[in-house]
């Protein structure tokens, strides 16, 4: 069966594949037969890239516990043995452990895929790429998309190999947390850890990892796989997942809660007094353990981040907070290139909890993020302080908003631009402070708080977020906001309405 760009090409999610694979509301466009076309693709791509012959070719692939995982990685594993490259299939796993297939001595595959489409609905699928040298770039998975225009795998005569790769994952998981406290081959004695996994691949940190090396785990919640995620969508985002982590954390008096979105490559977290340590709050307390070891270093995050996380950073870390954009990729590429210009990046992280640490090949993994937390909190204990006390100094939020305000016209990103402008030119003729450099859309910042307007990355929408430090202050920011763009018909301000 062969396969149009008109078909292909919508696929494409900056660096990822998305579809929706199950029957239900939309309509099925990731097919078994898609999915063996483009993984016969990405086989060739990365012969092309390793200057290796195909049958010279070692590619593993894993899924997250989405009900159509299987059959996904099954048709991909069969594109790959397609074109005469090794296939293994590792089962059930997360993506951080995907990339690291490509770099463990025992695999040290060429290529690696992962079946997920990470937090999206249960009928929603996807494919995320990896060579040694890190996650793909879009341009690279347009290349693959464009080479499988026309293509048809031959048919499979070989079968792919099972490779337990979660098994050395989890080793290399206990090693950093082993060697990270400096005690002994259960340094977690003593403390109650309670892990949410949301029914998606990150039960095994719990079950594999923290209770091995002594923790207890008992509240942990949803950590059994199950694609149709009954209990709440595994997204740390996601304010009802927040609040079923709090609320285990709290009642079972544990020291720190950890949860993961469906595939794992990102983690948020709560302290013991039920405090979130997500979003500004997770990125300042990562930021707080990495200026022990980085002094004056710099810390690159996306574009959403809160004027009292910019503060904390600069003057009371004595660090540098470089606001990028948003797009885990763009905010990950942003810190190798600072790095390569000289400037000392020790993490990139984004508030939806992707983060990626140069000491671990700058690959976003929430089960090394959640690492870092186990790591500082046994340390901490031993010294008789607390998780709270990195933090304790950062400003506290006071009322934040996000509104998604839908732009009516086919030309939407020309016209978001101009949307942009105008509203950059009418603030600075209000007399309010425009605030540069803005790598993403348009920054004010007001005396009791600041909004941000930019575009989406994929959608005809302008996002606008903003924060307010005192009350009263946020809805005066909105109406401000409102008053700034109420010039363009053909975007709906009704989302601005609280």
């Amino acid at each position: 069966m062969y396969f149009s760009a008109n078909v292909l090409f919508p696929l494409q999610n900056g660096s990822d594949i998305r579809g929706v694979a199950m029957e239900g509301e939309n309509e099925i466009n990731l097919t078994p037969e898609i999915v063996r076309t483009i993984g016969a693709s990405f086989g060739r791509w990365v012969a092309q890239k390793t200057g290796k012959t195909c049958d010279k070719l070692k590619i593993g692939v894993g899924s997250d516990s989405r009900v159509t995982g299987k059959t996904l990685k099954k048709a991909f594993l069969d594109g790959v043995l397609s074109v005469g490259a090794e296939a293994f299939d590792c089962s059930m796993a997360s993506t951080p452990a995907m990339f690291m297939s490509t770099v463990f001595p025992q695999s040290e595959f060429d290529g690696a895929c992962m079946v997920t489409a990470s937090h999206m609905p249960k009928d929603r699928n996807g494919l995320k790429f990896f060579t040694r040298e890190g996650g793909l770039e879009k341009e690279d998975v347009r290349l693959i998309l464009t080479n499988a225009i026309g293509q048809e795998p031959k048919m499979v005569v070989a079968d792919s190999e099972n490779f337990d790769l979660m098994t050395l994952y989890c080793e290399h998981l206990k090693k950093i947390i082993i060697s990270g406290v400096g005690t002994n081959e259960r340094p977690l004695e003593g403390l109650k850890i309670v892990t949410d996994a949301g029914n998606g691949a990150g039960g095994f940190y719990a079950l594999r990892v923290l209770e091995p090396l002594g923790a207890d785990i008992k509240g942990s919640l949803y950590l059994e796989p199950d694609g149709s995620f009954p209990n709440h969508v595994p997204n740390p985002e996601n304010r009802e997942a927040m609040a079923a982590v709090i609320r285990a954390t709290v009642e079972n008096k544990a020291d720190l809660g950890l949860i993961f979105d469906t595939d794992v490559d990102r983690a948020s977290a709560v302290l013991e007094d039920g405090t979130p340590a997500s979003k500004d709050n997770l990125i300042a307390l990562l930021a707080a353990l990495l200026r022990e070891q980085t002094p004056h270093c710099t810390i690159v995050t996306d574009s959403v981040t809160s004027d009292r996380l910019t503060d904390f950073l600069n003057n009371e870390l004595k660090i540098t907070h470089h606001r990028f954009k948003r797009g885990y990729r763009n905010v990950i590429n942003e810190a190798i290139s600072l790095n390569e210009k000289g400037v000392l990046v020790p993490l990139a992280i984004e508030t939806s909890g992707h983060g990626a640490f140069k000491d671990n090949f700058f690959l976003d993994d929430g089960a090394y993020i959640a690492a870092k937390l186990v790591i500082a909190l046994a340390r901490a204990k031993n010294s008789g302080k607390s998780l709270e006390s990195y933090i304790e100094k950062l400003t506290p939020a006071y009322e934040s908003f996000e509104a998604r305000m839908k732009i009516a016209r086919e030309d939407y990103r020309e016209y978001g631009d101009e949307v942009l402008r105008v509203f950059k030119e009418n603030a600075r003729k209000s007399g309010i402070k425009v605030v540069t450099p803005s790598y993403e859309g348009v920054r004010l910042s007001f005396k009791n708080g600041w909004l941000l307007l930019r575009k989406s990355l994929h959608e005809p929408l302008l996002p606008l977020n903003a924060e307010g430090t005192e009350e009263g202050a946020l809805d005066e920011i909105i109406s401000k906001a409102a008053g700034l763009l109420k010039e363009f018909k053909d975007l709906d301000l009704s989302s601005l309405k609280r």
